[in-house]
């Protein structure tokens, strides 16, 4: 089995930056992707980015992209493998409740939610104005 915790969530004002961390521990992991979702109040749940173990897929939203970073921090022998978002340049629409998942298979997609086979609590990013 896998868990995920996902924390670094916080309050910040427009034009800020936080890092949001997904610590993967559990089952040994081969190949698997990480994504970070996003649901703000009274909207869909939107993929934000994805990367995979290997780091040869990684992926952003337009509505993202060349603000945030996705990286990845492995560790050896089924420790925790962690993966981060860096958050730049923080927009009061990013605001939501950002969630981390696992998919246990090769690519990279945040198109499809149910892809995901294992999934992190929440932390709630808030962007002031």
């Amino acid at each position: 089995d896998v868990q995920l915790q996902a924390f670094g969530g916080g309050l910040v004002q427009a034009g800020g930056s936080l890092r949001l961390s997904c610590a993967a521990s559990g089952s040994t992991l081969d190949d698997y992707v990480i994504a970070w979702f996003r649901q703000a109040p009274g909207k869909e749940r939107e993929g934000v980015s994805c990367i995979s173990s290997s780091e040869r897929y990684i992926y952003y939203a337009d509505s993202v992209k060349g603000r945030f970073t996705t990286s990845r921090d492995n560790a050896k022998n089924n420790a925790k493998n962690t993966v981060y978002l860096q958050m730049n340049s923080l927009k009061p629409e990013d605001t939501a409740v950002y969630y981390c998942a696992l998919a246990i298979k090769r690519g990279c997609t945040v198109r499809t939610p149910t892809w995901y086979d294992y999934w992190g609590q929440g932390t709630l990013v808030t962007v002031s104005s």
